[in-house]
């Protein structure tokens, strides 16, 4: 057995001098578990002519309801012109409404319709189905660590913006 390793695995303090190559070896898996993870959604946004863009607009909205599209801007962090056709092609679909804002008539505000709520519920239950698998799987102390590494590898501003959703749902 290499050093440092034990019968579950690496020791914490091994862990502070990971080589190179056990580096690439983690993020390889994290592009072929990225596929995984994304190859449900995948199928079904295929069917419809949506794509990751769309599922990650319905997801946050449906995470917020009411949300504005400047906050949606900066969840996603992707320009104006991008988040504007997808939303185009969400609102003209139906599966999501724009409201404009009462205090300030500048904002829109975006809920799921019924149809978007179902759309949004049947590809969440599927990447639920395989996160709950592998959770499973790994166990109560993995899915700790995991979350951990996830919240680590974000910048301040994301690390933020999660904590802030986790705590309100905005």
């Amino acid at each position: 057995m290499p050093e440092g390793r034990t019968g579950q695995g690496y020791s914490g303090e091994s862990l502070l001098f990971l080589t190179d190559e056990q580096l690439r070896q983690g993020i390889e898996a994290m592009f072929f578990a990225y596929r995984g993870f994304t190859a449900d959604p995948d199928r079904i946004l295929a069917e419809l002519s949506y794509g990751r863009a769309h599922h990650r607009a319905i997801h946050f909205i449906n995470r917020s309801p009411g949300t504005t599209v400047n906050n949606l801007l900066s969840i996603l962090g992707v320009t104006k012109q991008s988040l504007n056709r997808v939303l185009r092609t969400l609102i003209g679909d139906g599966l999501v409404e724009s409201k404009v804002g009462e205090l300030d008539k500048r904002e829109r505000h975006l809920y799921l319709t019924d149809q978007g709520a179902a759309l949004e519920a049947t590809l969440s239950d599927a990447q639920r189905a395989r996160m709950r698998a592998a959770y499973k799987d790994a166990g109560p102390e993995a899915v700790q660590g995991f979350k951990k590494v996830l919240e680590a590898m974000m910048d301040a501003d994301m690390r933020r913006a999660y904590a802030k959703l986790r705590e309100t749902g905005a």
